[in-house]
């Protein structure tokens, strides 16, 4: 166990609005660097659809996204989250009503929704690749996994 490796969560959900851009590519991306030493998930307050230009940024960096089916926080199966990290502030506010009821934390971490982004192709993969870069300085900061993997 590296340092820090004891105060990682067990459980982590990431939560957006649509569970198909941030949510998904910040917990494919803890996937990848805690692989199972983490149980990790994600929601949105509604289920979108899959984002093509979220598939192909998080493929840049070797992560598979396509098999990710959006889901909503309230078809959650399972709620023993230790910590749930929100990311953006419709599933902030969802986030702390279910913590209200459960003894998990939440962390909101404000993250821009690159979907809201126009331009041309190249424009708003730049605008996906700036949020998944930010997901991953601050995932690897905030989760500090011994031998984790690079990109």
């Amino acid at each position: 166990m590296g340092p820090g490796e004891a105060d990682l969560p067990g459980a982590v959900l990431f939560a957006c609005s649509r569970n198909a851009v941030r949510s998904p590519m910040a917990a494919a991306i803890l996937k990848h660097l805690a692989g199972r030493r983490i149980y990790v998930d994600s929601a949105g307050v509604r289920a979108g659809e899959p984002d093509p230009f979220a598939i192909a940024v998080m493929e840049e960096l070797g992560i598979d996204l396509s098999g990710h089916r959006p889901a909503a926080l309230a078809d959650l199966h399972d709620t023993s989250f230790d910590l749930i990290v929100t990311l953006s502030p419709e599933a902030h506010h969802k986030a702390l009503a279910l913590a209200g009821s459960f003894a998990i934390a939440v962390e909101y971490w404000p993250t821009p929704d690159p979907t809201m982004t126009s331009g041309n192709r190249e424009q708003i993969l730049s605008a996906y690749r700036a949020v998944r870069d930010g997901l991953f300085r601050r995932i690897k900061q905030r989760f500090p996994v011994a031998g984790a993997p690079g990109v």
